[in-house]
């Protein structure tokens, strides 16, 4: 196959399984303050210090910096994101309100680093073939740009309905497909080995709640599947690396380069849409939101707010 050496029925089975899970563990864990507390705060803390240490050590494909880094900074901004939930009023601070951004750049710019390291890697890297090249490079410009074009932070806020989710209105479908097309990009040219299950499994677990189950919660589906994943695979690394489910990267350079370009070119998409939409319209990119008169703002914002 192009993207991965084979997928057989089973794996297929798998890989559905696991998007199924991780959006039933977001469903639960958004519903329930409780059930939340306990995924991402107390179950963390066990794991850190009982089992982590041997199943997550170095040499393991999950014992690198940046796996630890990735699973303690998605479970920050989950237990960030619940605070501003369920604490009264702290939605209403801007300081605090500017931390759903700033984690989720600090997270991309995480997967930048790890792309530039990257760039110069050939054979085994972390117990995986890892192949350096120029799309490391042209992907990991891509990730500046998702950074660059994360906006409309200011006008975030709790749905008022049971669930108390995370809103955040400007953050549209388009700024979406080019976070998922970066980081799938991302994750087959650096973490090859694991891309079918934490590149497309994983994107496909929280962009399908946001776009059919609640809508414009997208970071909030994003924080807690990636946490939940994240824990399960330092727990249970050998499920992508050795059992009869994993799916291996083909390691085609041309495959490498095809998800890379893919991923420039939306993301520069969205770069000069924005700018054109900021320059035209004189807005503010760090206070005002861009996309207020786009009818896709305003279902989200009229009916959840």
């Amino acid at each position: 196959m192009f993207l991965f050496e084979s997928i057989p029925w089973y794996s297929a089975v798998a890989g559905v399984t696991v998007t199924l899970a991780l959006i039933l563990l977001n469903e639960i864990s958004r519903r329930s303050k409780l059930a939340a507390g306990f995924c991402f705060l107390i179950l963390p803390i066990l794991l850190t210090i009982f089992v982590w240490p041997t199943t997550a050590a170095e040499g393991t494909t999950v014992g690198s910096w940046f796996a630890w880094v990735k699973a303690y900074s998605a479970l920050a901004g989950c237990l960030g994101f619940m605070a501003l939930r369920y604490i009264k009023g702290a939605v209403n601070n801007k300081y605090l309100l500017f931390f759903p951004a700033f984690i989720l750049g600090f997270n991309i710019f995480e997967a930048v680093i790890r792309e530039f390291q990257t760039f110069s890697f050939e054979g085994m890297h972390d117990g995986m073939m890892i192949i350096g090249g120029e799309w490391n490079i042209l992907n990991g410009i891509a990730g500046i740009l998702n950074i660059v074009t994360i906006c409309g932070w200011a006008g975030i806020y709790i749905s008022k309905d049971k669930y108390k989710d995370m809103v955040w209105p400007d953050m549209l479908w388009f700024w979406i497909i080019a976070y998922d097309l970066w980081n799938f990009a991302y994750v087959y040219n650096c973490v090859p080995d694991h891309a079918f299950y934490a590149g497309l499994c994983l994107l496909l677990s929280c962009t399908i709640p946001a776009f059919f189950i609640k809508k414009g919660a997208w970071l909030q589906h994003r924080a807690h599947t990636l946490g939940f994943w994240m824990m399960f695979v330092m727990t249970f690394p050998a499920f992508v690396d050795t059992t009869m489910f994993a799916v291996k990267s083909s390691h085609n350079t041309d495959a490498m380069w095809l998800v890379s370009t893919l991923s420039i070119l939306f993301n520069i998409g969205v770069f000069v849409y924005q700018f054109h939409k900021i320059r035209t319209r004189k807005l503010r990119p760090l206070k005002d939101e861009l996309h207020t008169d786009l009818k896709v703002y305003q279902e989200v914002a009229q009916t959840q707010h």
